[in-house]
């Protein structure tokens, strides 16, 4: 797993976890990452979201990339 998708969806989830709706949040961290990330890196983030014992993830972007990614 690439170190830097892990820190990068974590800065993803920095910038929506100050929204009041954090289902919302959820929601717009996951369309961020359907808009700007090719699919193999969401297909790398998903994987590794799957598989990972040592889930390095901010809750919130966990919960995106499984209910929305």
């Amino acid at each position: 797993m690439n170190n830097n998708l892990v820190t990068m969806a974590n800065q993803i989830g920095g910038f929506f976890k100050s929204y009041p709706d954090k289902e919302q949040a959820t929601k717009d961290i996951a369309g961020h990452m359907k808009k700007f990330w090719p699919p193999i890196m969401r297909k790398e983030i998903a994987d590794y979201v799957a598989s990972s014992k040592e889930n390095l993830l901010d809750d919130m972007v966990n919960d995106a990339v499984k209910k929305y990614l």
